[in-house]
């Protein structure tokens, strides 16, 4: 077996853990004679050995652009190896931070256990007992693309095979598919941490709720947590915690209040839409056309919720930082693709 058909078999396993990756969030790539093999944007790691998902990229000059900060740099279009890549797909948005990484295998993950930790305040500091031993590096939230990229230029040091992003998740690094395989597994039992025990939801308040309305209530049991822990609650909506829940769900998690509409929400909270709402105690509805992704990304923040220390001071994204990323063009493909998806 190659080592990139090792990869895109790490790939499909990872892909398929909800606690590592969700929907289409997470890439991973292989260095080879001076091209980037990097998961195209918007594709599902879960699916790499069902259909193509990687996209060639020339290396070179895609440092070169990243040295000058050339905004071609950002969606990496220009360097794809067109000829190598039949089915036109489109690299993924953080193909820049594999190609800054000087270890030939990248691996991205959107772990719950280490997004419960990087949503601290004091992440840095925490993380500096329980990831004792690794050589890794801490780099504040920046937007996924050029600005990811320039902060974990900014943190590198020799040898640093394990980011922790604040924010947002990990990355880890070899040389080969069983060395960064073995780290993603030794980092993330390391940064585990306890679930609080959620109480079940309630079917029969959700059905009722959910009324003569767009909404169901979520078909995965394990959503529901958000909604039915206490704690989870008003984490879930005090504010928005890291991107792909901003992009697939929208910012933070809006309630629903005891015999209010579900369908008239959206224009209550200002928004064009809303593919979530939290039901205090009884559980989650989605709506009708919620996509594959948010369906992911709902359950995902029933998971994160969970390994938060209710006592630990977050740090929210801005308003700002939500808007940097629900008006980018990039995550508007990654969301056009999601609402194709089956």
């Amino acid at each position: 077996m190659s080592e990139l058909d090792r990869l895109l078999a790490l790939s499909a396993r990872i892909g398929a853990d909800p606690a590592l990756v969700q929907g289409a969030g997470g890439n991973t790539s292989i260095k080879q004679d001076g091209v980037l093999t990097i998961k195209a944007s918007g594709a599902w790691l879960a699916h790499a050995l069902e259909k193509p998902i990687m996209v060639p990229v020339r290396l070179d000059p895609l440092l070169r652009a990243v040295e000058r900060d050339d905004p071609a740099s950002e969606t990496s279009v220009d360097f794809v190896v067109a000829e190598a890549n039949p089915q036109g797909l489109r690299p993924s948005i953080e193909t820049t931070m594999h190609a800054v990484l000087p270890q030939r295998i990248v691996v991205h993950v959107h772990c719950v256990e280490t997004i419960a930790w990087a949503v601290r305040w004091d992440a840095k500091a925490a993380l500096s007992q329980e990831l004792a031993g690794f050589d890794w590096a801490f780099v504040p939230y920046a937007r996924p693309g050029r600005p990811l990229t320039r902060a974990i230029l900014a943190a590198l040091r020799p040898g640093v095979s394990v980011l922790v992003l604040g924010n947002h998740g990990l990355v880890v690094a070899g040389e080969t598919v069983d060395e960064a395989q073995a780290l993603l597994a030794a980092v993330s039992a390391r940064l585990r941490r306890p679930v609080r025990k959620a109480p079940p939801s309630d079917p029969a308040a959700l059905e009722r709720a959910a009324a003569g309305s767009r909404y169901r209530p979520a078909a995965d049991p394990a959503t529901h947590a958000a909604a039915t822990d206490p704690a989870s609650f008003l984490l879930a909506t005090s504010g928005s915690l890291y991107p792909d829940h901003v992009i697939f769900l929208g910012p933070a998690a809006v309630p629903l209040p005891p015999g209010a509409a579900p369908d008239a929400m959206a224009a209550l909270a200002g928004r064009p839409a809303l593919p979530m709402l939290l039901a205090e105690g009884a559980g989650v509805l989605l709506h009708e056309a919620a996509t594959p992704g948010a369906a992911a990304l709902a359950r995902c923040l029933a998971d994160v919720a969970a390994r938060i220390d209710p006592r630990a001071r977050l740090r929210q994204l801005s308003p700002a930082e939500e808007d940097a990323l629900t008006n980018w063009d990039a995550e508007k493909y990654r969301q056009a693709l999601d609402r194709k998806a089956p």
